[in-house]
């Protein structure tokens, strides 16, 4: 059972993924191009960031949107690797490496996109409220 974003497998995948990044950009001369740099260290926080915040949300309108903008981040982390492979702060080999790793994680979030579009819950935010019942309460 899923009860917070860091049970989602989605969620585990892009902060590995992250922490891949991070250790690849803290290193040689891909570590002096800060703009580079700054740009793929906070794309790729943004997969795993917007996983967790759609899924804050509530409902899966909405866990959806996020999760869309998690995929688009992902490509943004491709695009990010390829120009950094282009200016040789990593290798081929490492590059396509990540890249299989970034495509893989934007296809589990697709697919589990799908698997909330046919869903019939809509998120915890349309539950039945339960009653609470507050004694010695100052409301």
């Amino acid at each position: 059972m899923i009860k917070n974003f860091e049970d989602l497998g989605v969620w585990q995948g892009a902060r590995e993924l992250c922490k891949e990044i991070y250790s690849l950009i803290s290193v040689n001369e891909f570590s002096k191009d800060f703009a580079l740099v700054n740009q793929i260290n906070r794309s790729s926080g943004s997969i795993m960031d917007n996983i967790a915040e759609g899924f804050g949300r509530g409902g899966n309108k909405e866990f959806i949107q996020y999760l869309s903008i998690s995929k688009a981040s992902g490509h943004e982390v491709k695009s990010q690797i390829y120009r950094a492979m282009d200016r040789n702060y990593v290798s081929k080999e490492k590059a396509d490496e990540i890249l299989l790793k970034t495509q893989t994680l934007i296809n589990q979030i697709g697919g589990f996109m799908h698997y909330l579009k046919q869903s019939e819950y809509k998120g915890v935010k349309f539950k039945e409220p339960e009653l609470v019942y507050f004694t010695n309460s100052k409301l």
